[in-house]
C-alpha cells in the first residue's frame, strides 16, 4: 500500500530553509533523470542548509520561540511518555465524578523504577485539540493529578511532571467547579509532599494553569519551550490595548528558557534537536530522559526533610529583588 509523508508545517522564519531544500531536491531528481553526478554539489548545499538551520534556531527571538513551543508537530506529554517509559498505565478520574482529557496521568517504570506521571496533553489538530481542550485542564483535571501525586506519595514514587498548557480552562463552568480552589490547593499540598518531584515544561507553559503542577525540586525547561505568567497576546492586550503588540510583550516578559535560567527560576535547559523538538522527537526524548534519571538519582540521596525544605526556599527566592538607593 503506497504511503505519503505529511507536509512539514513551516513556521515564517523556516521558509529560507525550506526554499534551500526544495532547490536541493530538484537538483538532485534533475541529475537522477540526466544520469549526471552532482553530489558534490549536493553535499555543498545540505552543508549550507545545516548551518543556516543553526543560525537561525541559535538566534531565535522571545515571540519566534513561542512560535516554535506551540507548533502542532511538537512532542506532547504521550509521545516523551511512551518514549522514555518502559511501562506505562494512564489512571483515570478525579473520584469526585469526572476525568479530564486535557491532563493525563499515570504510573509508570523509568530506567526500571516506579514512578508517576503527569502532564497536560494537547491535540494534532482541531478535532483532537478540542477533545483535549487544546490541553487547558478543568478544575477536575488538577484533582486528578493531586489523587496521583497522594498515590506516589503514599508508594514512595518519585513524580515527574510535564507541562504543556496556555492555562488552566478559563470557562464559567470551570469558575462553578471551583477552577482557583483545585490549582490553590496543588500549590500547598505540592509542597508537603515526601517524594522527590521533577516538572519539565515541554512547550508552552503559562499562567496558573502550569503553576498547578509545577511546584518541585527540580524544574527543567527545554531549550525552546516559553514560561510565562500571561500570554504575550494577552500581555500586550492589556497593557498596550493591541494584541499586534505580542513580540514586544515576549521580550519584556522575560519568558525564555535562557532568561529563566538567569533569574534562577529553571535549573536546567535540555539542548532541542537543532530545528527544534518536533523536527527530532526521538532526540528531544533520549535527552529528557537522562535529564530525569540524573535528577532524580541527585534527589534520592536526599531525605525528605531536606527535599521538603529545598522545595520551600527554591520557590521562596523566586521575585526576590533588592532596591539599590540612589
Amino acid at each position: 500500500m503506497a504511503t505519503t509523508e505529511r507536509k512539514p508545517l513551516l513556521l515564517d522564519f523556516e521558509k529560507p530553509l525550506a526554499e534551500l531544500s526544495n532547490r536541493i531536491e530538484q537538483i538532485r531528481q534533475l541529475a537522477e533523470e540526466n544520469g549526471v553526478d552532482v553530489s558534490g554539489e549536493i553535499r555543498k548545499l545540505e552543508a549550507r542548509a545545516t548551518k543556516l538551520r543553526e543560525e537561525i534556531f541559535s538566534t531565535l527571538s522571545p515571540a519566534q520561540r513561542v512560535q516554535v513551543a506551540r507548533h502542532p508537530r511538537r512532542p506532547s506529554t504521550l509521545d516523551y511518555i511512551q518514549a522514555i517509559t518502559d511501562e506505562w498505565m494512564e489512571l483515570h478520574g478525579d473520584r469526585c465524578g469526572t476525568d479530564d482529557p486535557a491532563l493525563i496521568a499515570g504510573v509508570a517504570r523509568l530506567g526500571g523504577q516506579p514512578v508517576v506521571m503527569l502532564g497536560q496533553q494537547k491535540g494534532r489538530d482541531t478535532k483532537d485539540n478540542i477533545a483535549r481542550n487544546f490541553g487547558m485542564a478543568a478544575p477536575g483535571g488538577y484533582r486528578k493529578a493531586m489523587r496521583l501525586m497522594e498515590h506516589a506519595n503514599k508508594f514512595r514514587m518519585p513524580i515527574l511532571t510535564f507541562i504543556d498548557t496556555p492555562g488552566a480552562l478559563a470557562t464559567v463552568a470551570a469558575e462553578h467547579q471551583g477552577a482557583g480552589e483545585a490549582i490553590a490547593y496543588n500549590l500547598r499540598e505540592m509542597f508537603s509532599l515526601d517524594v522527590p518531584i521533577i516538572c519539565t515544561v515541554i512547550g508552552e507553559a503559562s499562567s496558573g494553569g502550569a503553576l498547578g503542577i509545577g511546584i518541585c525540586d527540580r524544574l527543567l525547561m527545554f531549550e525552546h519551550a516559553v514560561y510565562t505568567v500571561i500570554s504575550p497576546e494577552g500581555c500586550a492586550a492589556i497593557l498596550w490595548k493591541d494584541a499586534s503588540k505580542a513580540p514586544q510583550a515576549a521580550v519584556a516578559l522575560k519568558i525564555t528558557s535562557h532568561d529563566l535560567k538567569n533569574l534562577g527560576i529553571i535549573d536546567q535547559i535540555l539542548a532541542e534537536p537543532i530545528g527544534g523538538a518536533h523536527s527530532d522527537p526521538l532526540e528531544a526524548a533520549t535527552t529528557l530522559k537522562q535529564a530525569l534519571l540524573d535528577n532524580l538519582d541527585e534527589l534520592k540521596q536526599l531525605t525528605s526533610p531536606e527535599r521538603r525544605q529545598m522545595r520551600y526556599e527554591k520557590f521562596r527566592k523566586i521575585g526576590v529583588f533588592t532596591e539599590i538607593p540612589h
